[in-house]
């Protein structure tokens, strides 16, 4: 279960769709007072063309819009092109461009290579055939440059999400990313699509080996945990650092008794598996099932963390099931 997130694309479909609505709209003003009807309600056509995936952009947040942009951008460019003639090349670079940042690379792709064509097969629009085929290796120069650009800032996108995602240390997935999945899975369990348990966990008297050893020593403790909680983690389960010695489990579970089990189960796998310098470290447990009354992810973990505090005051190196606090 990968939780859900904004395209970073959204924010500049809104950007340049408003950006080129505005523009168009100034110029089919002035051609209207020139008296350029036409021309003006062809303007006009376009901002309303355009102005409907920016709408539905802003109002959905789905990014598929900037593809349809991308080939309204391409159409009202070529027919700028038949009605002002190569005047109207100075816009078409800039379609050409912004194609790639409003749409999917390969989509820009298409749409480029589909108006550098139709140009070329217009009649009459080039001077002469020099002038066709300077225009025609330009324009797939800017589509070629465009491409290992939009290819690159993805992969950098990539890599930048991921380490905003990831924690350093234990490399499972961090706070901001447990918020983001708690959240998704409250929306499932609303929705009727599955059931989950919660699972906060934390090291028993961490604080002693980080002061006997040091903190080298505890981050060997806390890098071995994350990977023993990674090898418990069923297909559908997910496992987090919230912070310090602090763990969350996120489990696709339909029942105390599973969640029991496997409370139990990554406890006792823990005890017999994690060591440092001073021998033996235990963990302690808190869980809770989501219930129909939680809509958010605060409440639900607010249990299970109250739980844990109460397996810490019995004793530790072991588990409460919030249902036994009430």
């Amino acid at each position: 279960m990968k939780p859900k997130r904004r395209d970073f694309r959204l924010d500049i479909i809104v950007l340049l769709g408003t950006i080129t609505a505005v523009t168009i709209a100034s110029f089919g003003l002035y051609r209207g007072w020139q008296g350029q009807w036409a021309m003006a309600v062809f303007d006009l056509g376009v901002v309303l063309a355009v102005a409907s995936p920016v709408a539905y952009a802003w109002r959905t947040g789905d990014a598929r819009a900037g593809n349809v942009l991308a080939v309204l951008n391409t159409a009202a460019s070529f027919g700028a092109c038949v009605m002002l003639g190569h005047t109207a090349l100075g816009w078409t670079y800039l379609v050409l461009l912004t194609n790639f940042f409003i749409a999917h690379r390969w989509t820009a792709v298409i749409c480029n290579l589909l108006l550098i064509v139709a140009m070329q097969l217009l009649p009459g629009f080039f001077h002469d055939g020099v002038h066709a085929l300077s225009m025609a290796v330009s324009a797939v120069l800017v589509t070629v440059f465009s491409l290992i650009f939009a290819a690159r800032t993805q992969d950098d996108r990539v890599q930048l999400e991921r380490l905003a995602a990831i924690d350093a240390l234990t490399g499972v997935p961090n706070r901001r990313s447990m918020e983001r999945a708690l959240s998704e899975a409250v929306d499932r369990f609303q929705r009727g699509e599955c059931c989950f348990g919660l699972v906060v966990l934390d090291l028993d008297h961490f604080k002693d080996v980080n002061d006997q050893y040091g903190h080298a020593a505890g981050d060997a403790a806390i890098a071995d945990l994350a990977s023993i909680l990674r090898f418990e983690m069923r297909r559908n389960d997910q496992v987090f650092r919230f912070g310090g010695e602090e763990f969350v489990a996120l489990l696709e579970l339909d029942s105390r008794d599973a969640l029991e089990s496997a409370t139990e189960r990554i406890r006792k796998s823990v005890r017999g598996s994690l060591r440092g310098p001073g021998g033996r470290i235990t963990i302690s447990l808190g869980a809770a099932l989501l219930r129909e009354q939680e809509k958010t992810w605060h409440d639900w973990f607010s249990r299970a963390d109250a739980a844990l505090y109460r397996a810490k005051m019995a004793g530790r190196d072991s588990y409460v099931i919030a249902d036994d606090l009430f």
